[in-house]
């Protein structure tokens, strides 16, 4: 009785980094999963076939990390996975030598793990905090196991 041959592996709480939707119900900037990447939708058609054909829904979205074009062919009937994806704010504390981001959430707790993006939003974050000696609030995305700082503001005065 002890050994029942099924082992579940969680990375979190028990919550699936994707869910199914069916084709149809995906709309343009939702989120989806293609070539196992999650990637928002920019475009999407959908085509009527022949007489036993099913209509195809044609995606093109955009990797959510990598900003990669993904192009995408699927009956409307199938179901796609989309990502969970999690928008946070955090207040920038340092960033560190090595370029990452010292965080701090609004309950108080740090995060060290998020590297400062080698594009224009890390040359901003980077401005902002090391040039012009702002409070930075920075917004970080996770989606499947990933985390990537996407977006930085100026922190509301008066905190």
């Amino acid at each position: 009785m002890a050994d029942h041959g099924e082992t579940f592996e969680s990375a979190d709480a028990g919550a699936s980094t994707t869910f199914p939707m069916q084709c149809s119900a995906l709309r343009k900037n939702g989120h989806v999963v293609i070539k196992g990447r999650p990637c928002k939708i920019v475009d999407m058609s959908t085509s009527k076939t022949g007489k036993h054909g099913h209509a195809k829904v044609h995606l093109v979205a955009l990797d959510i990390f990598t900003a990669k074009k993904y192009e995408d062919l699927s009956p409307s009937t199938h179901n796609m996975d989309v990502p969970n994806v999690y928008r946070k704010e955090y207040q920038l504390l340092d960033i560190t030598d090595d370029d990452f981001l010292s965080l701090m959430d609004e309950a108080g707790n740090t995060k060290d793990d998020v590297k400062l993006p080698e594009d224009d939003v890390g040359d901003r974050i980077s401005k902002m905090f090391r040039d012009d000696e702002k409070d930075c609030n920075v917004i970080v995305l996770t989606a499947m196991g990933e985390e990537r700082a996407m977006d930085v503001k100026e922190a509301p005065k008066g905190n």
